[in-house]
C-alpha cells in the first residue's frame, strides 16, 4: 500500500525524520511505498532529500520564515477566505464556539486548494483586522490580557504560520497528492497533523497519528518561555488546544509511546477504543552491555541541567551517601538548560561538601560510554515524560534508580528502584542499598536490559504497525470518492500491489509492483475485466 508519512522537523535528518525513527519505519516495512512529506524550518524543502532509498518520494514545505510568494485573492474570493478565517479565529477566542474550528479549518483548505491565494490573504490587512476585531468581542477569552495592537500584528504572522500547510501543493490523487495515498501517518503530532486532516476531508484517506511525547504538553512547557506577551501565548496554545482535540477526534488509531502520554491523550479527547501503546524502539537494544564496573563507587547522573531534573536532589541524596561511603563518586554529565544553573549547582556541591568528589562532566558522549562510567545510574527528575534515556540506561545492563514521577514506573517495572520525588533520604537509602550489594546489583541490571530489549526492540514496532496498516485500511474503501477513476483519466489502484502478487514463489514484478505476464502472472489468471485496473 501507499502510506504518506508526514513530519515536522528543522532537519529531515533529525530524530523524528528521515534518518532515525521514520526511516527505521519506512525500510523495516519494504512491502509498502513510503513518501515523505517534511515540515521544514526556514531552509525551505530544498533540503529535504531523504538519505535512505526506502522513501519512493519526498516533499518539502517551510513552516517559518518568510511567506511564499503568490497573488492575491480578489474581493468575492477574499470575501469567502473572511467567513472562513473569522469562524476559525472566533473558534479560538469565544469559548461557547470552540465546536468551531474543524468546519472554519476545513474551509480554508478547501478555498486554499481552488485558488492558491490562502497565503496572502492570512499575511493581509482584512486578516489583521478580523484578529483585532474577534478579539475584541464581548464574551472573548482575555484572562491572559487585553490585546494591543502589536499583539494583534503578531499574532496574525504567527497564524499565518501556523495555517501553511493547509495551502501546501500535496492535495488532490495525482502524483505526490496525499489522496493517492491509502493512509498517513502522522508522527510528532501538532502541524504535521494538519495535511492529514486535509487529506481525510478532502479525499477520505484515513492517518494514524504516533506521538513519542505529546506535542501539546511540549508546546505548553515551551510557551512559558516564548518572546510574546501572555495574550498572544494564549491564542496560540489555544490553536494548538483545538488542532490536538480535533486531531485526536478525527484520528483511525492513535499511538502513543506510552501508557502514560496514553492517559493525557485521554484527556484531550482521545478515544481509548482507538489508542494503542506503542514503544518508540531503538537500534540501542543490539549493543552490547557495559563492561566492568569503575574501581571506585559510582553514581552516574544524565539529563539537562534544569530545575526539572533536579540535579540538586541528586547532590543532597550524594552528599548522604559520601558520607556513608567516603569513597563514592558522582558524576553529572549534561549540558547548562537554565542559564546560570550549573554555577548554581556548584555552589550547592561546594556548600554540601562533596565538590571534590562530584564531577560535572558537561555535554555527554556517546550514551553507552556514560553509564560505563558508573556504577549505578541515578534518575531524579521532577518530571519523566520520554522513555528514551530510562531505557538506553537499561539497556546498559547497570542497576537504575529513579524518581517515581512520569513514564519511570512503566518502564522499569520490578528490575529497578523508585523512589519519591523531592526526597533525598529515599534516594540515597535506594543508592546506597545497590552500592553495597553487587549480586543485587548485577541481577537488577540484567533483568533491566531484559526488559528493555523486549520493549524497545525495532522488530515489535514494525510489526504492531505492521499489523495497523493492514487493518485499518482494510476497514476503508479502496475508492472513498465512489470509484471513479483519477486524475489523467486512469483507473486508480486499490493498492501499490495487487494480492496475487504475493501468491508466487516470492515477491516478483514489473515496474511499479505489478507482477509480470500480464493476466496470468504468478500462476494466477486474473479476469479480463480486472486486468486493465492491475
Amino acid at each position: 500500500m501507499r502510506v504518506a508519512l508526514i513530519t515536522e522537523g528543522a532537519r529531515p535528518q533529525s530524530q523524528r525524520g528521515a534518518g532515525g525513527w521514520c526511516d527505521r519505519l519506512a525500510a523495516g516495512l519494504p512491502e509498502h511505498e513510503f513518501a515523505l512529506y517534511l515540515l521544514t524550518g526556514p531552509q525551505g524543502p530544498a533540503a529535504a532529500e531523504p538519505p535512505s532509498p526506502a522513501w519512493r518520494g519526498t516533499h518539502g514545505l517551510a513552516l517559518w520564515g518568510r511567506r511564499p510568494g503568490g497573488r492575491t485573492p480578489g474581493a468575492l474570493r477574499r470575501r469567502r477566505y473572511a467567513g472562513a478565517y473569522e469562524q476559525l479565529v472566533r473558534a479560538l477566542v469565544l469559548p461557547r464556539e470552540r465546536a468551531a474550528f474543524g468546519a472554519g479549518l476545513y474551509r480554508l483548505a478547501a478555498q486554499a486548494r481552488e485558488d492558491g491565494t490562502l497565503p496572502a490573504f492570512l499575511a493581509s490587512a482584512h486578516a489583521r483586522r478580523i484578529v483585532e476585531r474577534t478579539w475584541r468581542l464581548p464574551g472573548a477569552d482575555t484572562s491572559a490580557g487585553q490585546p494591543l495592537v502589536r499583539d494583534v500584528l503578531v499574532a496574525t504572522d504567527l497564524l499565518e504560520q501556523c495555517l501553511r500547510p493547509l495551502s501546501a501543493p500535496w492535495y488532490g490523487t495525482g502524483p505526490g497528492g496525499l489522496g493517492a495515498a491509502d493512509l498517513c501517518h502522522v508522527v510528532g503530532g501538532g502541524l504535521a497533523a494538519l495535511p492529514a486532516l486535509v487529506a481525510r476531508h478532502l479525499h477520505g484517506v484515513p492517518f494514524v497519528v504516533t506521538e513519542h511525547g505529546l506535542h501539546l504538553r511540549e508546546q505548553y512547557l515551551g510557551y512559558r518561555e516564548a518572546p510574546y506577551r501572555w495574550p498572544v501565548r494564549a491564542l496560540l496554545l489555544s490553536f494548538f488546544r483545538a488542532l490536538t482535540e480535533e486531531t485526536y477526534r478525527q484520528a483511525a488509531v492513535l499511538t502513543p509511546g506510552s501508557a502514560h502520554d496514553r492517559q493525557w491523550q485521554r484527556r484531550c479527547g482521545a478515544d481509548p477504543a482507538r489508542t494503542r501503546v506503542v514503544y518508540e524502539g531503538t537500534p540501542a537494544v543490539d549493543r552490547p552491555a557495559a563492561g566492568p564496573e569503575p574501581a571506585a563507587p559510582t553514581l552516574v547522573w544524565a539529563g539537562a541541567l534544569e530545575p526539572g531534573r533536579d540535579p540538586e536532589l541528586m547532590l543532597h541524596a550524594f552528599a548522604r551517601v559520601h558520607a556513608e561511603l567516603p569513597g563514592a563518586r558522582l558524576v553529572l554529565h549534561g549540558e547548562e538548560a537554565a542559564p546560570g544553573y550549573r554555577a548554581h549547582c556548584a555552589a550547592v556541591a561546594e556548600r554540601l561538601g562533596v565538590a571534590p568528589a562530584a564531577d560535572f562532566a558537561g555535554r555527554p558522549g556517546p550514551l553507552a560510554e556514560v553509564w560505563e562510567t558508573g556504577t549505578v545510574a541515578v534518575f531524579s527528575a521532577l518530571s519523566q515524560r520520554r522513555p528514551r534515556l530510562l531505557a538506553d540506561a537499561m539497556l546498559s545492563g547497570r542497576a537504575v534508580v529513579s524518581t517515581d514521577v512520569g513514564v519511570a514506573r512503566e518502564v522499569l517495572g520490578p528490575t529497578g528502584l523508585l523512589v519519591p520525588a523531592r526526597d533525598p533520604g529515599a534516594l540515597a537509602g535506594a543508592c546506597l542499598a545497590l552500592l553495597r550489594d553487587e549480586e543485587r546489583r548485577a541481577r537488577l541490571g540484567l533483568a533491566g536490559r531484559l526488559r528493555a530489549q523486549e520493549r524497545f526492540a525495532v522488530e515489535p514496532v514494525i510489526g504492531a504497525f505492521r499489523e495497523i496498516y493492514l487493518e485499518l485500511v482494510s476497514q476503508y474503501p479502496a475508492f472513498p470518492g465512489g470509484g471513479g477513476g483519477g486524475e489523467g483519466g486512469r483507473a486508480p489502484r486499490p493498492f501499490a500491489r495487487p494480492a496475487e502478487y504475493w501468491l508466487a514463489d516470492g515477491p516478483r514484478g514489473g515496474r511499479d509492483g505489478a507482477p509480470e505476464g500480464g493476466r496470468e502472472a504468478a500462476g494466477v489468471r486474473v479476469p479480463a475485466e480486472f486486468a486493465e485496473a492491475l
